[in-house]
């Protein structure tokens, strides 16, 4: 252990697994990861840790250039760059030549629903049906899945887990990447009903057989069963409400998150409407209105066309992704990098999520770092990875920036996480240190080692 007071240096050449900054023996602890996780979870905060001499970027205010962050029990008491006399029990940290960012947010994943894709038992977002909004991620959440280590060592200190499948899949859920059970790992457990909006807009491709008459009488009747299914579900709200007695339908308790009126909670859950067209997208914000329910759209391809109508209905938007190719053979090239700039200069509430799944949420920064590359502002690309994602999904007042009663979750790099050559060196959640170690870097320096014997076996034989 390090005793209280003690003055450490941060050394930003060494490896994850080198330097623990809060005194924890996990770094010592060797694994080998297979069918789960076998890494040790993160133990709660003990004694208070200053940061200092560190760029601090706290995404909601201005850069600390030389600054320094004082957090204990969770929760950061302080922050600033002026000169500051730290209590004895406090563990000061010499952050020079780091810096210091609020942990990133990945609003889109399948992360703990998700482990192998070509092993059924471990796909575990998909239930039978089309219409589930009984379904909830969180029930089938696995917290040893390897794949939460991956997006953790790259600065991803919390995620959202979508379900699929049918029309209504069912509510998602907004984790920590790092907890011991479900229970652990929850900040919210219902996070929104997921529903796959109707493709309005006819298919004109070759392998398309039906008319586009007929490919819009089909849409239109897919989005009357929704809102019949939504009608049934009020109707039983009413008369549950008079009859307490009348028997229980899952089915229609799934949706009563929605309603402010018929919900227990004061917080009702978002409609999370997947949606890609502006005719879908222009649907769904129809029947939110119609329904009185919150709304996020998921996909947003061309959100851009219908901009004014969501920054008016204070529409949010989850970009799913900015690596991807143009929709049409005559969009711009730059359709997908562009998206992120357009919605910022229109004044929508965005954020940007990553799209390879099983084990590649850990690009999330590179979504945002292509936007910025085709003129969004790197303020804007860092907060839709952060403060954004976290305002989409109602944690702004916990999560999301580093400000003086908002949780230590934050991660400490050698760069800006945009830079794909950055290094996470240490993260903390609800200021507990967590483990950066994955697979990958168990491989790596396995690989290094014998390297470096088999080079001085080498030498010695010359």
């Amino acid at each position: 252990m390090i005793p209280n007071g003690t003055r450490i240096t941060m050394n930003p050449f060494l490896r994850h697994s080198q330097l623990l900054i809060v005194g924890l023996s996990v770094a010592s602890a060797t694994h080998t990861v297979r069918a789960q996780d076998l890494g040790l979870r993160g133990e709660p905060q003990s004694h208070p840790i200053a940061i200092v001499n560190a760029f601090i970027e706290p995404v909601s205010g201005p850069s600390i250039d030389g600054g320094w962050i004082l957090f204990d029990d969770g929760y950061i008491l302080s922050l600033g760059s002026d000169d500051r006399e730290f209590s004895d029990e406090t563990m000061v940290v010499d952050g020079s030549g780091l810096n210091v960012y609020p942990g990133m947010i990945h609003p889109y994943s399948r992360l703990g629903l998700s482990e192998i894709s070509a092993v059924d038992v471990s796909r575990d977002y998909s239930e039978y049906g089309s219409m589930t909004p009984e379904v909830y991620a969180k029930v089938a959440i696995n917290p040893d899945s390897t794949l939460y280590p991956v997006a953790r060592a790259n600065g991803i200190l919390l995620a959202a887990s979508f379900p699929s499948g049918g029309r209504i899949a069912g509510h998602a859920t907004l984790t920590r990447t790092d907890g011991w059970t479900i229970e652990d790992m929850s900040v919210v457990p219902d996070a929104g009903l997921v529903v796959s909006w109707p493709n309005l807009r006819p298919i004109t491709a070759s392998w398309m057989s039906r008319s586009p008459a007929k490919q819009r009488e089909s849409a239109q009747a897919q989005v009357q069963e929704l809102r019949e299914f939504f009608d049934g579900a009020l109707a039983y709200f009413e008369a549950k409400k008079a009859q307490p007695a009348i028997a229980t339908d899952p089915r229609f308790e799934g949706i009563r998150p929605l309603f402010a009126q018929w919900s227990a909670s004061e917080a009702t859950s978002p409609l999370m409407a997947m949606a890609q067209d502006y005719e879908q997208i222009a649907s769904a914000m129809d029947f939110a209105q119609d329904y009185g329910v919150r709304l996020v759209i998921v996909g947003a391809r061309e959100a851009h066309l219908i901009a004014d109508q969501l920054r008016a209905n204070d529409v949010s938007v989850i970009i799913l992704g900015t690596h991807r190719l143009p929709k049409r053979d005559d969009s711009a090239i730059d359709e997908a990098w562009k998206l992120p700039l357009q919605l910022h200069k229109a004044k929508v509430h965005w954020c940007v999520a990553s799209v390879e799944m099983h084990g590649n949420e850990r690009n999330l920064p590179y979504h945002a770092a292509a936007a910025v590359a085709h003129g969004l502002p790197v303020e804007a690309a860092l907060r839709s990875i952060t403060l954004s994602a976290a305002e989409t999904f109602g944690v702004s007042q916990r999560y999301g920036s580093l400000e003086a009663g908002k949780s230590a979750t934050l991660i400490v790099t050698d760069g800006n996480p945009l830079e794909i050559t950055t290094q996470i060196h240490h993260a903390f959640i609800d200021g507990r240190q967590v483990e950066l170690k994955t697979k990958q870097t168990d491989l790596r320096d396995k690989y290094q080692r014998k390297y470096r014997l088999m080079e001085g076996s080498i030498s010695s034989a010359d």
